[in-house]
């Protein structure tokens, strides 16, 4: 199984696996990449806003933003040879009453209190910022140095790059189990071959629950239901990232013109044939009515097309990325919820860390994977 052999075997050709990969490549590593889909970066990584910001993160994995937007992600498009349409512009987190104005302040003093540049400002302010939004917001966070990316383009970028370096990639591959030999993760197995490698990353989104629980292994995530949709090009209005500070709305302007927004509809409906997620002209039409609340300018906007997809929703909202110390050889990196895409760069870095020099150059320890478990 010569062929089937590599010092690593990446799970899940997303953007965190395709990074993971390009990183690894690039120390020297022999990698092997598995994806069930027969395209890559056919689940989150392909149907998210783009943002890449360090704004409304949790603190555990603020870290890891705050990095790669100081020293990956500017130089970015340069190492990867292809436009990622990274755009540095800023993101203002919106709120239209009090109790978002208490929402956004309480994740700008814990940003601020790990060195973050982000500060609240007046509906004055936002709107000097950003003159299109509505009367209806009353003031947001504002974090200049956040900004938002391609995420098919950055996928991809990645996979040329990492194969560019000898990494292989293997499409149309189901993997259903981990195998251990002599108490080491060392093999991945799929519906049709066996994998071999010194070390597994296991990056398959949602799916690494079922595959990390053939090893005894659990990981509390549970899908969730988001949908985008992107506009017809419009002239050049804002270059900023915009979100909410419910969350309930998120978007920018590509560089072509058109608008990319997600959002959540609380209609959760998929397709009953085979349960494939699907959002419908219920669904978007509510998360427009919601938008033009802070666009009303967009009202005329035409949607080209909507997407849906299923988010690997941790159980406290933050990714696992981590060692497991009862099955050496296996690495876990799931659990994004949502927001994975602005620090897979780091991310993929940091994994690649892991597998060459045993550990990390960022403190990961809050990202551990037995976080979960009850404490004796």
């Amino acid at each position: 199984m010569g062929n089937r052999c590599a010092d690593v075997i990446v799970i899940g050709g997303g953007i965190i696996g395709n990074a993971a990969a390009y990183y690894l490549a690039k120390r020297g590593c022999s990698v092997i990449v598995l994806e069930k889909s027969d395209h890559l970066g056919d689940g989150g990584s392909s149907r998210n806003g783009g943002g890449v910001r360090q704004s409304g993160r949790d603190k555990r994995e603020l870290p890891l933003a705050m990095y790669g937007i100081k020293n990956l992600w500017p130089t970015l498009s340069e190492e990867l040879e292809t436009d990622v349409e990274y755009c540095q512009d800023g993101n203002l987190r919106l709120g239209k009453t009090e109790e978002h104005m208490k929402i956004l302040s309480g994740l700008a003093e814990n940003a601020q209190s790990c060195g973050l540049d982000v500060r609240m400002i007046s509906g004055e302010e936002v709107r000097e910022i950003c003159p299109y939004l509505s009367d209806e917001v009353i003031g947001a966070s504002w974090c200049p140095t956040d900004g938002h990316a391609n995420p098919m383009l950055t996928t991809l970028a990645f996979y040329k790059k990492a194969r560019e370096l000898g990494a292989r990639f293997i499409t149309g591959e189901e993997v259903t189990a981990v195998r251990k030999i002599r108490g080491k993760a060392r093999q991945v197995i799929t519906k049709e071959n066996v994998y071999e490698g010194e070390n597994i990353i296991l990056a398959a989104g949602l799916e690494s629950r079922e595959i990390v629980g053939t090893v005894g292994v659990d990981i509390p995530m549970q899908p969730a239901l988001l949908e985008c949709l992107v506009t017809e090009a419009e002239p050049e209005m804002f270059g900023q990232m915009l979100g909410t500070a419910e969350a309930d709305f998120y978007g920018h302007q590509t560089k072509h013109g058109s608008f990319v927004f997600g959002g959540s509809s609380n209609f959760e409906g998929f397709n009953k044939d085979n349960g494939t997620p699907v959002n419908s002209s219920i669904t978007a039409s509510c998360i427009c009515r919601g938008i033009m609340k802070y666009f009303p300018s967009l009202s005329d906007a035409k949607i080209v097309r909507t997407w849906a997809g299923w988010m690997d929703l941790c159980a406290d909202k933050v990714p696992v990325i981590s060692k497991v110390e009862e099955v050496p050889g296996l690495i876990l990196a799931c659990g994004f919820s949502g927001h994975g895409f602005g620090i897979a760069p780091a991310v993929g870095e940091q994994l690649s860390e892991m597998v060459v020099d045993g550990s990390t150059a960022l403190d990961l320890t809050a990202l551990r994977y037995d976080r979960f478990q009850a404490k004796i």
